[in-house]
């Protein structure tokens, strides 16, 4: 741990410049991604404030079991189906998939056609089943 520290002392320049391309990474991942939700959180979203679960996984995943109210719309069909969102543009929607990996990419969609309080379920399905919480079939 001494070497360590001698090592950033010695070397400030190097040492920085990684700390900045952390932190640049570390952006850049944040504002592809945007906010997500733990499952318990996802749960009170749609209990406490009238939230919406959007499920992006293929309709033959979907069926193989989902979140209770859940509406499926698969991910080469959002851009094309988000006018059926519309209605639901003040209230909290959270984005599912299987893993959590493609659900970025349609809550920043969404973003930009001015959802407010959009995010995405870390974990995706997978976790959800992970924490045995019930899905329909």
């Amino acid at each position: 741990m001494v070497r360590f520290f001698e090592f950033l002392i010695n070397h400030w320049i190097l040492s920085g410049l990684w700390a900045a391309l952390f932190a640049a990474l570390m952006f850049y991942i944040n504002s592809k991604t945007g906010s997500s939700v733990s499952p318990q959180q996802a749960t009170m979203l749609v209990n406490r404030e009238d939230g919406v679960i959007l499920d992006i996984r293929d309709r033959k995943e979907f069926e193989q079991g989902h979140i209770v109210d859940a509406i499926n719309m698969p991910l080469a069909k959002v851009s094309e189906r988000i006018v059926e969102l519309e209605k639901k543009k003040e209230h909290p929607v959270v984005v599912v998939c299987q893993v959590g990996h493609q659900s970025g990419e349609v809550v920043r969609q969404l973003e930009e056609r001015g959802f407010t309080k959009v995010s995405k379920m870390s974990g995706g399905m997978s976790e959800w089943r992970a924490q045995s919480l019930p899905v329909v079939r």
